[in-house]
C-alpha cells in the first residue's frame, strides 16, 4: 500500500490510508475521489484473476463515478463481512497504472 500511496503522490494526486485493517489479512478497497465530487470504489478482484507467479493484487470496479453516499454504503456493506478491511483514498482523476483493474462480467 505504501507503494500505491507514493505513486499517487508522484502522479500529482493525494493518497492516504483512511481505515486500517489487519496487517496479515483484510481486503483492500480503494476509494477514488474526483474533482467534480463523484467517487469510484475498487475492491479485490475475484480469485479467478489471481496469478500465483506475480504476487500482484488485482481490483475490480465496485462502483464507478457515483455519489459519495453510495460509495459509503458499499464500503459499509463490505465492512460487515470483513471488519479487517483496509480503505485507501485517492484524490486523482485518472488512476493510470497505479493498480490493475480487471474487467469482470459486472463491469
Amino acid at each position: 500500500m505504501s507503494a500505491l500511496i507514493r505513486r499517487a503522490f508522484s502522479a500529482g494526486g493525494f493518497a492516504a490510508i483512511v481505515q486500517k485493517g489487519a496487517e496479515e489479512a483484510g481486503a483492500i478497497f480503494i476509494r477514488q475521489r474526483f474533482r467534480d465530487g463523484l467517487e469510484s470504489v475498487y475492491g479485490p478482484a475475484p480469485q479467478t484473476f489471481a496469478r500465483d507467479d506475480d504476487g500482484m493484487r488485482r481490483f475490480e470496479t465496485r462502483l464507478a463515478q457515483a455519489e459519495a453516499s453510495a460509495v459509503d454504503a458499499v464500503i459499509a456493506r463490505e465492512a460487515r463481512f470483513d471488519s479487517d478491511l483496509w480503505v485507501v483514498e485517492l484524490e486523482l482523476d485518472e488512476i493510470g497504472d497505479l493498480f490493475e483493474v480487471v474487467k469482470t462480467a459486472e463491469n
